[in-house]
């Protein structure tokens, strides 16, 4: 797990709206699915779509 670790180059990039988004290579690092439907997960969640 990644409790105290630091970020590193590649881990993440910034949206356009200011959010952190985590790239591939910080999950994988990271090694385990968080099951949130992360846009980068390379553990092949994918998370229910909302019916309306």
């Amino acid at each position: 797990m990644l409790g105290d670790q630091k970020l590193e180059e590649g881990d993440y990039y910034l949206s356009p709206e200011g959010y952190k988004v985590f790239t591939e290579q910080y999950h994988l690092k990271r090694g385990y699915c968080c099951e949130s439907g992360c846009r980068h997960c390379p553990y092949g969640f994918n998370q229910p779509k909302k019916r309306h």
